[in-house]
């Protein structure tokens, strides 16, 4: 970066992600979190959460958000999310990469149906 000129480029290439992260209205968005405690981050959840983040802007859904959280207890299965979709319940995802992230979002946020393959276990 040389210039304010350089930073406001930056700046206006990440709104759209700015704005897929934080536009929540929670009781009407679908809200994807993703565990990014020590152990998840160290499994890959950070390339599970740009996967969602990329797939969601390319695919530009309206009324869905990702963001982030510590972790979700499940340090055995990460990297793991959590998909909330209102008047549903909540589904946890286990041992995931961007793949398979990129499934959950034309299966089950797209078409509605619980990718079971990749459900947490208890």
């Amino acid at each position: 970066m040389k210039s304010i000129a350089d930073i406001m480029a930056i700046r206006e290439a990440m709104q759209s992600q700015i704005i897929l992260r934080d536009n929540a209205d929670a009781e009407k968005e679908t809200h994807i979190v993703v565990g990014m405690g020590t152990c998840g981050i160290n499994a890959g959840a950070r390339t599970v959460f740009n996967a969602l983040v990329d797939e969601i802007e390319e695919r530009a859904l309206k009324g869905v958000r990702v963001t982030r959280t510590g972790c979700l207890g499940s340090c055995s299965q990460e990297p793991s999310i959590e998909v909330h979709i209102p008047g549903k319940e909540v589904v946890k995802y286990a041992n995931l990469d961007a793949k398979k992230a990129v499934e959950i979002i034309e299966k089950h946020i797209i078409g509605g149906n619980v990718c079971t393959e990749y459900l947490a276990k208890a």
